[in-house]
């Protein structure tokens, strides 16, 4: 029995992860959970799930939920999420927090002697190297739950890590993968939003369809499997089929399928080096796929691809700097504040125009995402203004 503290319960991941609890009780239990404001789902699963340590949003919502459920602990806030890291009675932190918010609580799980299975990829992406020093400081150890990670770490099982040659992730090319640049000026959110293969979070489906969440996914690569970023590659394949692939010295190509369901990397990253049964309503049937298709991105298509590999081999504040940078563009374009493609604008103009400076510790983390941060709300309401 694995005992899970679950970092937003009521996102997509969250969710999901609960579902594969829900599938195996004998094998895994919650023993505490956050969630943000989506306080009528929390308490539909604090209704199924009665865990006694919860973290909400905000200090108002805690104080209710306590009314209702008076044998549950409540906390809020980063301080919460950072107390349930902390608590020592559990095997594994499942972080599904979406943005920076959720780098604090893995190194501190981290730093409990805890292990993480990993779905908030900005974790990586602003603090690799303070996590990857934590990882081998403290002797723990970090599972991937996004599908492309989760593949790369399945195909990598049983092969000598000397032997690899490169990595391929692959990419559904989001909401926009058929549209011109000229066709993207006047998309909505809700276009967006319509990805054709993944139910994932807004967040991340507007990163999707930008390109940028698959940069995040090659800088977490970077620091997830210790590959420099000459040997990642990303290839462009519509039926979400192959989630990555890995070569060899031999030029052999391994490749991890299955259908778009997110709840088998969690399940993986929860039950490594075993497999169980999980039940779905349609697993993969090549006969009926029939096809599958792939091609180079195009960058200049997709220009936040390109940058991340630029901001990651630059290191420093720049990841950090550009992932603040898209969280609040990305928010401001699903307010409907800016236009689809100013959000590339404002990452890209945050990254060339941000002084480098050397991250050393997570103050340097907090400085950067709070750069990015103001940056991108000047350019907001500049364009506003206008």
């Amino acid at each position: 029995m694995k005992k899970l503290v679950l970092l937003g319960a009521t996102g997509s991941i969250g969710v999901q992860t609960i579902d594969v609890v829900r599938q195996h009780p004998d094998l895994f239990t919650l023993e505490a959970l956050s969630a943000g404001r989506n306080i009528s789902k929390l308490k539909e699963i604090l209704d199924e799930f009665p865990v006694k340590k919860v973290c909400v949003q905000r200090e108002e919502d805690a104080a209710a939920l306590h009314e209702s459920y008076p044998e549950t602990e409540f906390f809020h806030g980063d301080e919460g999420l950072n107390v349930l890291a902390s608590l020592e009675e559990y095997d594994v932190l499942v972080n599904a927090l979406v943005g920076f918010v959720g780098f604090m609580p893995t190194l501190t799980a981290i730093r409990h002697h805890h292990d993480v299975a990993l779905a908030n990829k900005e974790t990586l992406v602003v603090g690799g190297e303070l996590i990857n020093a934590a990882l081998k400081e403290y002797g723990q150890k970090l599972y991937p739950i996004d599908s492309e990670h989760s593949a790369i770490f399945q195909c990598l099982q049983g092969n000598n890590r000397s032997d690899l040659k490169r990595l391929i992730i692959t990419a559904s090319g989001g909401s926009f993968r058929t549209k011109t640049r000229e066709e993207l000026k006047d998309v909505t959110v809700e276009q967006a939003l319509a990805h054709p293969n993944w139910s994932m979070g807004a967040k991340i489906t507007i990163d999707s369809a930008d390109m940028m969440n698959k940069g995040f996914e090659v800088m977490e690569a970077h620091w997830l499997f210790d590959v420099d970023y000459d040997n990642i590659d990303v290839l462009m394949h519509r039926e979400s089929v192959i989630h990555s692939m890995v070569e060899y010295r031999d030029h052999s190509v391994i490749a991890q399928l299955g259908a778009p369901d997110m709840r088998l990397p969690i399940q993986y990253a929860l039950s490594w080096p075993d497999r169980f049964d999980l039940e779905q309503n349609e697993p993969l049937d090549l006969a009926k796929i029939g096809e599958l298709h792939f091609e180079k991105p195009d960058v200049r298509r997709f220009p936040l691809l390109g940058l991340a590999y630029e901001a990651g081999r630059k290191g420093g504040n720049k990841p950090g700097v550009m992932n603040a940078a898209n969280e609040a563009a990305n928010l401001a374009f699903r307010n409907g504040h800016i236009p689809f493609l100013m959000i590339e604008d404002i990452v890209i103009s945050a990254v060339y125009k941000s002084p480098y400076k050397e991250v050393k510790d997570v103050n340097d983390l907090i400085e950067a995402n709070e750069w990015g941060l103001r940056y991108a709300e000047m350019m907001i309401r500049g364009d506003n203004h206008k």
